[in-house]
């Protein structure tokens, strides 16, 4: 049971962000660069080192990701003040803008494919959320 429920969640979230992508007005990001700037949109100020284990990454890795997206205009990183090594980053502007407009367009895409599904489908599929919420906090503890 967990393994289809599993494959899916993976089916869900893959053709929703296949979907998205057709759709979208701009090029899409890499995954990874995807996730770190939800997380950043998530927690501002949250530091490399955080962000790495956070996405259960290594941190060279994030350090990489964030050279990237700090190139394109989307974050931006700030030293810490106490502390010259520490690195603390946040979203700018144009990446707000864009992670906003994504996640609209996904949402809209979404909510006109449950519109094509059956009442009892869709029924089943709000009423899962709670679960799904609860399965994924026990899932992150350790």
């Amino acid at each position: 049971m967990a393994a289809d429920f599993l494959a899916a969640l993976s089916a869900v979230r893959r053709t929703a962000r296949r979907a998205t992508r057709q759709t979208w007005f701009a090029d899409p990001l890499p995954v990874a660069q995807g996730e770190l700037l939800r997380l950043v949109l998530a927690q501002p100020g949250i530091s490399v080192a955080e962000a790495a284990a956070e996405l259960r990454l290594a941190p060279n890795t994030v350090s990489t990701l964030v050279g990237r997206l700090v190139t394109q205009g989307l974050l931006t990183r700030h030293r810490g003040l106490s502390d010259g090594r520490s690195v603390f980053l946040a979203v700018t502007a144009k990446a707000h803008k864009r992670i906003v407009d994504y996640r609209d367009l996904r949402a809209e895409l979404t909510q006109a494919a449950m519109a094509q599904l059956p009442p009892e489908d869709v029924t089943a599929l709000v009423n899962a959320v709670p679960a799904m919420q609860r399965l994924a906090a026990r899932l992150a503890q350790p």
